[in-house]
């Protein structure tokens, strides 16, 4: 009987089972002078070209992180070179509100928002307001000036953690 040499994948690659071919692979050695690992890292080679190098992971972390995006310009050209950049990205800096996913008004987080209910106060309050605020609250809470009132000393305690979290937020946004 002879024998058949027609395929079963009728033509269609997908059918066939990943590496099946019968060649040997072709894998690209690193860039890097003297690796002899794969290269399956592309970096370029010089600012705004299409040529790139082909390193390891381990050259390829190596290369990041010497990488000088202005290297060889001068102050001038550096500025010059930014600033077209940023003039190209200027799209994404119109939509960077959309990039807000989180919980709040964008400005401030939830919390921050739920302590200024407390404090009553709007939510693009400044800090000298929230603290004078939480000074007026405070003095007319605080469980010595009303001793014995439950419901006095449990609005002097919301009002201090009220004050603590937008103090927090506060130091964070000035650090």
């Amino acid at each position: 009987m002879p024998r058949s040499t027609r395929s079963d994948d009728w033509g269609f690659p997908r059918w066939r089972s990943y590496g099946s071919e019968r060649g040997a692979a072709r894998v690209r050695l690193c860039d890097r002078e003297g690796c002899d690992r794969p290269g399956d890292c592309p970096a370029p080679k010089a600012p705004n070209s299409p040529e790139r190098w082909y390193f390891c992971v381990d050259h390829a972390a190596e290369y990041n992180r010497n990488w000088n995006y202005f290297e060889g310009l001068g102050a001038e050209e550096a500025a010059a070179r930014a600033e077209g950049e940023a003039r190209g990205a200027a799209g994404y800096a119109r939509s960077a509100h959309y990039g807000w996913g989180g919980p709040g008004d964008g400005s401030r987080s939830r919390d921050e928002l739920r302590a200024l209910e407390v404090l009553d106060l709007d939510a693009d309050a400044s800090f000298d307001a929230i603290k004078a605020a939480w000074r007026r609250l405070a003095k007319a809470n605080h469980p010595d000036v009303k001793p014995g009132d439950a419901e006095a000393a449990e609005r002097f305690r919301a009002v201090q953690a009220a004050y603590d979290v937008l103090r927090r937020a506060e130091e964070r946004r000035a650090a």
